[in-house]
């Protein structure tokens, strides 16, 4: 059976679900031309919930393979190869040292992490996980980056750390992407910091009375959704 577990399988299996009526849907979500999809980096039009089952399916896949995976120029094989690194670090049993190598191999990799639902698949379940009882300082640096997905994934990693109601790092690193130019890091800030006041209520609101003014749109509209009436007005108001 492992001989089976192999990016090449995967790769075969995912073929034989291609659709030109997915590809379509995929068209008008992520906003692409079918017709003129990078040959590096391209959707063939696979469901979600397809690529979600076969990774099930290879959840044993070694990580070399998973590597091998990861390089496909076909976005619902990374996509793959990140739900089965998301599968693993969260199986019962897993041990530090295993979650360690993926999110390692997610970090090392990042290039091949190169849009918002891939950083969205690993980055909470994979390296957050792994740095809950460690430094969290590589998400710093990601924050730093000059590529919008590795700041994507300093803010989302956080994720982890607040279902442990521990928010330092997700107030620390959303003031760092306060001016983010990119919105779909603006959206992911805002997501986590509107998940940071699901914990603590107050501490969302000490963090937008002092930033709310100039955060981008997106982050700030994200961030008071679920914010009475009166108090997204007010906040919204603040950045007139």
């Amino acid at each position: 059976m492992a001989d089976d577990l192999t990016a090449e399988a995967f790769l075969a299996r995912l073929d034989t679900h291609r659709s030109e009526e997915e590809l379509r849907k995929y068209q008008r979500y992520f906003r692409f031309d079918a017709d003129a999809q990078d040959p590096l980096d391209y959707f063939v039009g696979v469901r979600m919930g397809t690529v979600f089952a076969l990774a099930k399916e290879f959840v044993d896949m070694d990580l070399d393979q998973i590597e091998a995976l990861l390089e496909s120029p076909v976005h619902e094989a990374r996509a793959g190869a990140l739900r089965i690194m998301e599968k693993k670090a969260r199986r019962k049993g897993a041990t530090p040292e295993q979650v360690g190598e993926l999110a390692d191999l997610y970090l090392r990799r990042h290039d091949r992490v190169n849009d918002w639902d891939l950083v969205d698949l690993a980055a909470y379940h994979v390296v957050g996980r792994h740095l809950r009882e460690r430094s969290r300082k590589v998400l710093y640096e990601l924050a730093r980056s000059e590529n919008p997905w590795q700041r994507r994934t300093s803010i989302v990693a956080t994720a982890h750390f607040i279902g442990h109601e521990d928010l330092d790092d997700t107030f620390a690193i959303a003031e760092l992407l306060l001016g983010d130019d990119h919105e779909l890091v603006q959206k992911a800030t805002g997501w986590m910091l509107r998940s940071a006041g699901d914990v603590d209520p107050d501490r969302l609101l000490a963090f937008l009375d002092t930033h709310a003014a100039r955060a981008p749109r997106p982050l700030l509209r994200a961030a008071i959704e679920k914010l009475p009436p009166e108090q997204r007005a007010h906040y919204r108001g603040l950045r007139a």
